[in-house]
């Protein structure tokens, strides 16, 4: 969470589509989500502005859905209803059955291969929108959702179309007092067990020994110098930047230096916060600002690794639901833009500015009249800043991105390959990114963890 001048903006995610992760989490110890955090559906969930002034809302109740999609295409009615049953298929097998399910051996993806096939996993989420949605922009709007876990939606497996079922069956929900409040409940939740947390310390190496023959995990090593012993070390930092920068060379397996030096990382992110001294009542709490490309422009991202001058946007307003975000009478934003990760030739000392202006004056132009007159405070965060904030890879905003070859067995496990004591959570291992891919990881390591002697 970040503050500025009486306004405050998440510094993370803002989006939470699977309540009953953080519930279970919560009841494993006696306890009660409500009495940490207060979730609170939304409605619509994400309203669409395109760049031909065509809005579309997305929302909390089929009704309202296929009212809006009738607007466009009155056809495409029965294909979201095939969509969604399609999408339900896909979450029992990806989500339900899968998901926090160990994929550390092969024979477990092998044994799951035929249903993944049977299902078309092996088709991008463009394919599988475009075989049940025929409209230009509807087809845009319900093909995003790999963009909220780093993909682009013409590469990414067809499994990621779950998202909609799993939109459809427990709504979109925003946490009262932003993301940063679900990090206050779960650190109260910690400390109420007795475990000790420590921060503003960075890890530098993991110490790794031999032990029956084979490569162990013993503890960690911070920056200072000072030394941890683990009987088990979990690590929810990025695998790519785990095993380039914090696990010895000598003590990773093939496949992990196969993963770390032929794996394609999601894109990069540039997130411009910002306050107004004014309100926008009519801007949604979640806004996608279509650009006037689409494929073109995601191709410049992932494939051509190019800052073009135009984007998209996800705008974030959440004073439109929790008036705390802001001083009385004023709006708190942020705009994220995909941009190509630092794999890409980009001076961002002199981009960044630049894109910030580009953005400033289109919202201006589009959804924010008169923005700059009522601009209180502003500043951005940019791959470089990823990289350096939080041991990202290149500034990837995701980690690994998720293509059918880095997903499952292919992503990075859980256990770790080849090296004993070492486990890992979080968006580049297994099942993947978003909040609802990282809960389950945990889930994962709960099941692979040895009992506490």
């Amino acid at each position: 969470m970040f503050e500025r001048g009486g306004f405050r903006f998440d510094a993370g995610p803002t989006v939470v589509t699977a309540p009953f992760l953080f519930e279970e989490l919560f009841a494993l110890f006696g306890k009660s989500l409500n009495d940490y955090v207060q979730l609170r559906p939304l409605d619509p969930w994400y309203r669409f502005h395109f760049a031909n002034g065509d809005t579309f809302d997305y929302g909390a109740t089929v009704e309202k859905t296929v009212s809006e999609i009738a607007r466009f295409d009155p056809a495409d009615v029965a294909g979201y209803h095939r969509l969604v049953e399609h999408s339900e298929r896909l979450f029992k097998a990806g989500f339900s059955d899968l998901a926090d399910a160990p994929f550390h051996r092969l024979a477990l993806m092998l044994k799951q291969a035929p249903r993944l096939l049977k299902l078309r996993a092996y088709d991008s989420v463009w394919r599988m929108i475009c075989r049940h949605l025929r409209h230009p922009q509807l087809r845009q709007a319900f093909s995003i959702q790999p963009l909220l876990v780093g993909g682009s939606p013409f590469d990414t497996t067809s499994i990621y179309g779950l998202i909609h079922y799993l939109e459809r069956q427990w709504g979109v929900h925003f946490a009262m007092g932003g993301t940063g409040a679900i990090v206050q409940a779960l650190r109260r939740l910690m400390e109420e067990q007795g475990i000790e947390i420590r921060t503003d310390c960075t890890v530098e190496s993991l110490l790794v020994g031999r032990r029956g023959g084979g490569n162990v995990v013993e503890g960690l090593r911070l920056a200072g110098g000072e030394r941890q012993r683990a009987a088990a070390v979990v690590s929810n930092a990025d695998p790519m930047h785990l095993y380039q920068h914090m696990v010895p060379r000598h003590a990773q397996s093939t496949a992990t230096r196969l993963k770390t030096r032929f794996g394609r990382l999601s894109m990069g992110l540039f997130v411009l916060y910002f306050g107004t001294d004014r309100q926008y009542p009519e801007v949604a709490h979640h806004t996608i600002w279509m650009g006037s490309r689409y494929r073109e422009l995601l191709d410049d991202i992932f494939k051509h690794k190019r800052l073009a001058e135009d984007f998209s946007l996800y705008l974030h307003r959440p004073t439109a639901t929790d008036a705390s975000f802001a001083p009385p009478g004023c709006d708190s934003f942020y705009a994220l833009a995909p941009v190509p990760n630092m794999q890409a030739d980009i001076g961002w000392a002199s981009a960044g500015p630049a894109l910030r202006g580009r953005i400033l004056d289109t919202l201006q132009d589009t959804l924010l009249p008169d923005l700059r007159r009522h601009l209180v405070t502003d500043f951005y965060m940019g791959p470089e800043d990823f990289a350096g904030r939080y041991l990202s890879e290149a500034g990837a905003g995701f980690s690994v991105a998720p293509y059918f070859s880095q997903s499952a067995w292919f992503r990075f496990h859980n256990r770790a390959e080849g090296l004993g004591g070492l486990y890992l959570t979080g968006a580049g291992t297994h099942p993947g990114a978003g909040m609802p891919g990282v809960l389950c990881s945990a889930k994962v390591v709960e099941k692979l963890l040895p009992p506490v002697e």
